[in-house]
């Protein structure tokens, strides 16, 4: 016929970006041949514009697996689709997840940082480019991109205030890389705490390295083997959290009364240990909605800059009072 494959599709689609007639001629062909539409092409086609990519650091997390799901819950009530990606906490995979959410013509990105990511080009171009972009938790570039965190600092201040309150003087802050903003504002209300309190800050025992269990266990192994042991440790996120859980109990050390701890996590499994974790519950599941609201605010036109904050809860049980036991 001597036209191109996008005309075709078009006046099969009967477009009126195409003239009647030729309408007509393709139409008679595609009867002519028998054509059938691949549905699954079609669906693609006719999907792609209701379907939004969401790049998460490590899909096997409790944290990360609730605020998935509560990206899906919402979009699923707003006639959305989600596909996730798993960037492994590495900036390379995080970046080629972005590349094929690209590629695939997703209608929106959420993004939470990779914790080696510090070169935000990627998502500087996605800027450019126009495609709405919203980060949770791990954020950058918030002058341009709407985000939703928890309220991390107040969260750690509470937590080292009770861990004071109780009875634990060298408290300990198990974290993660210095540069994510996250890390930053748990270690912020973790040291106001201490300020407030008069009690020295020791840089020793304050940690910032990989969140990885084995790394983040051999850390806290470190802390424990010490002649000037802490009495407390507060740990930045799930990982962490069971790393130094998991390295109190290998040095045979009881829990509260010679290592309490808090951790940021809502895992059900803080429950099933002993002793009961003390927990600073991140709302992930709330968080994931949250974020999903922004996301399709900004595909409909809404262009102003968000910054949601989602209040953690601080859940006492056993692991953190040390006075109960006296």
């Amino acid at each position: 016929m001597g036209v191109s494959i996008a005309t075709v599709s078009r006046a099969l689609r009967n477009s009126h970006e195409v003239g009647d007639e030729m309408k007509q001629k393709v139409q008679a062909l595609a009867k002519e041949l028998n054509y059938r539409p691949n549905p699954f092409a079609q669906g693609l086609r006719s999907e792609a514009p209701k379907m939004i990519g969401v790049v998460l650091p490590n899909l096997v997390t409790h944290f990360n697996a609730s605020v998935l799901d509560g990206i899906e819950e919402y979009a699923t009530k707003e006639g959305y689709s989600v596909i996730s990606a798993n960037s492994h906490e590495d900036h390379t995979h995080e970046e080629q997840a972005v590349e094929n959410f690209v590629s695939m013509h997703v209608e929106g990105i959420i993004a939470c940082l990779a914790q080696d990511t510090v070169d935000y080009k990627h998502f500087e171009v996605i800027n450019e480019m126009g495609i709405p972009l919203v980060f949770f938790a791990r954020t950058c570039m918030q002058d341009r991109f709407s985000c939703v965190t928890g309220n991390g600092a107040e969260a750690a201040q509470e937590a080292t205030q009770h861990l004071i309150d109780t009875g634990s003087r060298r408290i300990a802050f198990l974290g993660g890389p210095n540069h994510l903003d996250m890390v930053q504002r748990r270690k912020h209300g973790y040291l106001e705490a201490l300020r407030e309190n008069k009690i020295a800050i020791d840089r020793s025992l304050v940690v910032s390295g990989k969140m990885d269990f084995v790394e983040a266990r051999e850390a806290a192994l470190r802390l424990l083997d010490r002649e000037d042991r802490p009495d407390a440790i507060l740990a930045v996120n799930d990982t962490v959290t069971f790393a130094a859980f998991d390295a109190i109990k290998t040095r045979h050390l009881r829990i509260p009364q010679d290592v309490a701890i808090i951790g940021f996590t809502e895992n059900d499994a803080s429950t099933f240990v002993t002793p009961k974790l003390t927990v600073i519950k991140d709302q992930a599941h709330q968080l994931g909605e949250k974020a999903c609201e922004l996301l399709l605010r900004r595909i409909k036109g809404d262009t102003r800059i968000y910054r949601e904050i989602i209040p953690m809860t601080l859940e006492i049980r056993e692991s953190s009072d040390k006075k109960k036991l006296l």
